[in-house]
């Protein structure tokens, strides 16, 4: 027993002893201080917080809870097919983890408010729900991905003058994004994106490489083929982006020109099935009406 107790007070001391010397043993630095004396802000927060954030804050920490007690790690695909839709906020992931359980939930509760056949409107909704966030999500990302791929040419062009007007390449980047900033959003965010990676250290081309797989689009990638060739072999940057914008703005002509051929054959099925009977109607209402006429005469007789 004394020896329990000697143990339990040298604890006990040790303790007190270390909370009365951690102020001191974790003081920060006089440059750390000195950074937050300068950081440091003395103004009262006076923003309000609405109801509506209050909610969406509610649900954001429901969800994270819930993943977390569900032993639910963060999913680094999912991250990656928000970041390629343009959602690339901190809780991103856990609002869409809360919409992949609120919206079968709001299904399942609509059908059961359907008075007949209730438990197959329930499930076909609560299905519906499940798969409507995914469905969201990549039309999300295909429709940016056309954006994207529309503003390629025009970027390429101003990054041409850009070159040739004697600015570096990274220069010639945020330049032409602050000119598309208002006509193209969606590519001055990416070409930021590539901005803010390359001033943090990472190398030119794995930011451009990122880039291109973040995208998935094919005009980034056959960019990144055209760096590492001009930074192996030591071509000229401006004739490689001229090159690079005349080959891009012809297979952009070949596409419209694919897709005006592919209407000759789309218009045949509304031409057939819309257009046609509407003709024959037209054509054919008299001759009918008339026959119908004359055998109502032949039968009168």
């Amino acid at each position: 027993m004394p020896v329990i107790f000697y143990v339990v007070l040298g604890l006990i001391i040790f303790c007190v002893v270390a909370l009365l010397l951690t102020p001191n043993l974790f003081r920060p630095s006089p440059e750390a201080q000195r950074i937050f004396d300068v950081v440091k802000s003395e103004r009262v927060d006076q923003r309000t917080i609405g109801g509506k954030e209050q909610i969406q804050t509610r649900i954001l920490g429901l969800a994270t809870e819930l993943r977390v007690r569900l032993g639910l790690a963060e999913n680094p695909a999912l991250r990656a097919r928000l970041s390629m839709a343009g959602i690339r906020s901190a809780a991103s992931s856990d609002v869409f983890f809360a919409s992949q359980f609120l919206a079968p939930a709001a299904g399942a509760v609509a059908g059961s408010l359907i008075g007949t056949n209730t438990i197959s409107y329930v499930l076909g909704f609560g299905a519906l729900g499940y798969i409507a966030p995914n469905m969201w999500l990549n039309y999300k990302t295909k429709t940016r991905r056309k954006r994207i791929r529309r503003s390629i040419p025009d970027a390429l062009d101003l990054m041409v003058i850009c070159v040739d007007a004697g600015l570096g390449l990274d220069q010639a980047l945020l330049r032409v994004g602050d000119e598309l900033g208002v006509s193209y959003p969606d590519i001055q965010e990416e070409f930021l994106q590539v901005n803010r990676e390359q001033r943090a250290g990472r190398p030119r081309l794995e930011a451009w490489q990122n880039l291109a797989d973040r995208t998935e689009i094919e005009e980034f990638a056959a960019f990144v083929s055209m760096l590492t060739q001009t930074d192996r072999f030591g071509t000229p940057i401006i004739r490689a982006l001229s090159r690079l914008s005349d080959d891009i703005r012809q297979k952009r002509r070949q596409h419209a020109e694919e897709a005006a051929a592919k209407t000759k054959i789309k218009i045949i099925f509304p031409l057939v099935l819309c257009i046609f009977p509407c003709i024959f109607l037209v054509l054919l209402a008299p001759a009918i009406l008339s026959i119908m006429a004359g055998l109502q005469g032949m039968s009168g007789q």
